[in-house]
């Protein structure tokens, strides 16, 4: 029991890494420790997880140079699907950002969830990840899937989640989002599969050498 416990502090502590601010030499070992456990479990390949960060460092380079300046834009790809939140200055500027993305090679969708108006400030931006880290902790309590599958954007105070999960686990994921405190509206952008196809993917992991960690045990 007490190795129960041990483990869902640390996977509470590795989820909640990005959102911690410290000396700068900790938080960079931290987030690449961090980053290398989600990576090791996560249901996309090794190939899938690359060409996704591949897909943000590019979608990040073709925000048009109008807009650069006057965009607050970010990307998230998950299973070559690519979210984009922030704010726009402007329709004409959210439909170019979009546009130009798109032709990314290898992108299978776009969400575009770019609100219209002026760039947040620092402090909200803060506040979001905050929430995002909050969320993932409530994931790792509430002892339903693994925290790992699901991925956690918040964006002023919406939080948006992605990965590829069952539709229980999907379900408990929202639940768990929208019942978080300071967390204004919760979109589903998780890509449900079948039961079968997720042991499919949790066996490949296995094969490779990337077995995901034990399902968290009930406290009692």
């Amino acid at each position: 029991m007490q190795k129960a416990k041990l483990s869902l502090a640390t996977l509470a502590l590795l989820l909640a890494l990005p959102a911690l601010h410290g000396c700068v030499e900790a938080a960079l070992l931290g987030t690449a420790a961090a980053s290398g456990v989600m990576s090791a479990h996560d249901r996309r390949s090794t190939g899938t997880q690359t060409d996704d960060e591949t897909m943000e460092w590019k979608a990040n380079n073709h925000v048009p140079a109008q807009y650069k300046d006057k965009a607050h834009a970010n990307f998230t790809a998950f299973n070559r699907r690519l979210l984009i939140t922030g704010e726009a200055p402007s329709e004409e500027a959210k439909s170019a950002i979009e546009s130009e993305v798109r032709k990314i090679e290898g992108v299978k969708e776009v969400y575009n969830e770019l609100g219209i108006g002026p760039a947040t400030p620092l402090s909200s931006r803060s506040n979001d990840s905050f929430i995002t880290s909050k969320v993932k902790s409530r994931f790792v309590d509430a002892g339903k899937f693994n925290p790992m599958h699901v991925k956690v954007v918040t964006e002023a105070g919406t939080v948006f989640l992605l990965g590829l999960v069952t539709q229980a686990e999907a379900n408990s994921a929202v639940q768990v989002a929208r019942t978080t405190s300071g967390v204004k509206k919760v979109v589903n952008l998780i890509e449900v599969i079948t039961p079968a196809k997720a042991r499919e993917l949790d066996v490949a992991q296995k094969g490779s050498g990337n077995a995901p960690p034990p399902a968290p045990v009930e406290q009692r």
